[in-house]
């Protein structure tokens, strides 16, 4: 028995537990890129512009930009409004007439808006006579393009009558 005690022995000594320990830090001093859209500052709230920006970014390349867009409502607005308080009232609603939106109130409210110096009963008989001055968009204009080619005559070939004169004139002076 004191044999296998020794050989116990032994064998612990040569059958020997290692225990390592590794330990590492990565250390990663990089960060990742970005692109900044720049902020267009709108200090003055009297101007009718509005800023717009926008970037991009991957793992290699940014890409950023920023433009600055005319609002024109706020300008008709801001030129009525300067109209209308310099005693030009019809000037002032002409300005906003070219809206249509404006254009299809005022026809809803039975007051057509200002055309060519003429207001009333004669500006509603301008927009029956010439609909393609109606600004684009109006709700209203396919009704009025719509008369304009009803009340033209069927018969009526002036066009090619004024053709064959001139082509007729041409033949003669050869």
């Amino acid at each position: 028995m004191v044999k296998y005690i020794v050989l116990f022995f032994l064998l612990c000594g040569v059958v020997k537990a290692e225990t390592n320990t590794v330990s590492s830090t990565v250390v990663t001093n990089s960060t990742p890129p970005t692109a900044n859209a720049p902020s267009i500052i709108n200090s003055n709230s009297d101007i009718c512009k509005v800023g717009v920006g926008a970037s991009v970014q991957n793992n290699i390349v940014g890409l950023a930009s920023g433009i600055v867009i005319d609002d024109e409502l706020c300008q008709k607005l801001k030129l009525s409004r300067s109209l209308y308080s310099y005693g030009m009232k019809v000037a002032a609603v002409s300005i906003l007439c070219q809206d249509p939106r404006v254009w299809d109130s005022m026809t809803d409210a039975g007051t057509p808006c200002p055309a060519r110096g003429s207001i009333g009963a004669e500006a509603a008989q301008y927009w029956s006579d010439n609909p393609d001055q109606i600004p684009d968009g109006s709700k209203y204009k396919p009704e009025y393009v719509q008369q304009k080619v009803k009340e033209k005559p069927q018969g009526d070939n002036s066009d090619l009558k004024n053709f064959g004169l001139m082509a007729l004139s041409l033949l003669l002076f050869l």
